[in-house]
């Protein structure tokens, strides 16, 4: 089968972040006919693997399969070099149950702190899956390179925004006009990766 998202297909966004939705929907541009995992009452899968990219396949092969519908699927996260990569794939983890990303950010301060490590430089991480059901999978992985900023700066964005700024800019990611953002994104990044990847 030809690997392809021929305009006006409906796909489901395999993510019940809103702000995730979002995007995923700026990225997309209106050409397709997307819901939600969260619309369509699916549920969230576990996410077992201990990188982006397989998290990320087995979110769009959830959602493929439970709705019979060409799934894109995104596991992202913020990379701290002082802290050995983390907290990587458990980015959303350390928000705990309730998503509390002030928390988090707090967290990976308190962490930095404790490190002794004076090393500010990290990274996001994006990986992007579609899936169509019961068939293949294709990712890919975008990242962007920057450092921390504390106390965090700006209310736009979500998750670790605020605490971001991209190498060679001077605004945080939550500072930043979010058309601007989107065009040097991690997600931004790994979905150019991925249409180069389909037919």
């Amino acid at each position: 089968m030809a690997l392809r998202l021929d305009p006006g297909t409906r796909l489901v966004a395999a993510t019940h972040n809103p702000g995730k939705a979002r995007e995923l929907a700026v990225l997309l541009g209106g050409r397709f006919d997307v819901v939600s995992a969260a619309a369509l009452g699916l549920a969230d899968p576990e996410e077992p693997e201990t990188t982006f990219a397989g998290n990320a396949m087995v979110k769009a092969r959830a959602a493929a399969d439970a709705s019979g519908l060409i799934a894109l699927a995104d596991d992202s996260g913020l990379c701290v070099t002082a802290l050995g990569g983390a907290p990587g794939v458990h980015s959303a983890r350390w928000a705990g149950p309730t998503r509390d990303f002030a928390h988090a950010m707090s967290l990976v301060e308190r962490r930095l702190a404790d490190s002794q490590d004076d090393d500010l430089s990290a990274a996001f991480v994006c990986a992007l899956a579609v899936a169509w059901p019961r068939g293949p999978v294709v990712v890919a992985e975008g990242r962007v390179e920057g450092a921390l900023t504390f106390p965090p700066r700006g209310i736009r964005g979500f998750g670790y925004d605020p605490i971001f700024i991209p190498l060679g800019g001077a605004q945080s990611f939550g500072e930043m006009d979010p058309v601007a953002k989107d065009a040097v994104s991690h997600r931004a990044r790994a979905f150019a990766m991925l249409e180069a990847a389909l037919v």
